[in-house]
């Protein structure tokens, strides 16, 4: 499950400091439905109090999740370097250049491995979610697009400045996974990409490109099938098959019928699938009495059903 925010929208680091136990019931509710992973969103902004300063009051709350995580026997997906809310970015990040930029990550995720790399309950990290690359014109700005107040997608550099799209991910990669292998060498790493082969039919992967994915332990894609285009999506997933494992590391019926997300589940050729948890219930989402609190119960429900029939076989 994709721990991503509340139902009001608040991030995990907007309330684990206030409210922790609301943190340990909803990981409690989480494992009750039969989920293994859950998928934690950390935004730089709250894990770096200078471009060469890690918090650690913050790494001391990723501390007690992890140490959480063990206690409920499920693991973590740490995916890394949001700036999912604008309005928390300090100042000085954005005016960096590329180079400074990256530096900053870098020392983002080497202070995370550091707090993370004893525990077995950490499952992978996955370096940023859906980071893109600029086209032949230069961009000025490194967030973009805007969904329910929250900016999901990242450039990782404004500026090509002649080199490939290809050259730019596989330098980026490189960087990321080093500063972390420099203090944890067993856990996996991945990045959570979007399918554009789902979006433009004949695209090609691009972090997981030959000449990207080889630091990469395994394919993070992450899927919402349209309605009547169920094969339209198996066929762009297809495009991932490229000899590491592949997890859809976002999947919810968003935009199809529960019975076409089941049947893309069914048909999908993959090692597992991250839904979302949004911190309520199954029946606090059916006594809300909204039509989205009944798709989200219908769905959790299903997921329920069918994680206790995977773990039976």
């Amino acid at each position: 499950m994709n721990y991503d925010h509340d139902d009001a929208g608040s991030l995990i680091e907007d309330y684990w400091d206030s409210d922790w136990p609301r943190i340990e019931e909803d990981f409690a509710e989480i494992v009750t439905l039969g989920a293994n992973v859950v998928r934690v969103h950390l935004q730089v902004a709250k894990f770096m109090t200078t471009a060469d300063m890690p918090n650690q009051a913050s790494l001391k709350k990723l501390g007690d999740l992890v140490e959480l995580a063990e206690r409920l026997h499920i693991y973590l997906d740490i995916t890394g370097l949001g700036c999912y809310h604008k309005a928390d970015l300090p100042r000085w990040y954005d005016p960096l250049d590329e180079a400074a930029r990256w530096q900053v990550q870098a020392k983002f995720w080497r202070a995370v491995a550091e707090t993370c790399k004893a525990s077995p309950a950490v499952f992978c990290y996955d370096l940023m979610n859906e980071p893109i690359l600029p086209g032949d014109n230069p961009e000025t700005e490194w967030l973009t697009g805007e969904l329910g107040g929250k900016h999901f997608v990242q450039r990782l550099t404004l500026n090509l400045k002649g080199r490939t799209r290809e050259q730019v991910a596989a330098t980026w990669v490189k960087m990321m996974t080093e500063a972390i292998r420099e203090v944890d060498s067993k856990h996996l790493i991945t990045v959570g990409a979007i399918p554009w082969a789902h979006v433009f039919p004949g695209a090609k992967p691009l972090f997981y490109a030959p000449s990207v994915s080889g630091p990469l332990d395994f394919v993070s894609v992450h899927f919402y099938p349209k309605a009547g285009e169920v094969q339209k999506a198996l066929d762009a997933l297809n495009v991932y098959k490229v000899g590491k494992p592949i997890v859809v590391e976002e999947f919810f019926p968003l935009s199809c019928s529960l019975e076409e997300a089941a049947e893309f589940i069914a048909k999908s050729d993959t090692n597992g699938f991250v839904s979302f948890y949004w911190g309520k219930t199954i029946e606090q989402n059916e006594q809300s009495g909204d039509i989205r609190g009944a798709i989200i119960a219908k769905w959790l429900r299903y997921f329920h059903d069918h994680a206790k029939e995977a773990k039976a076989e």
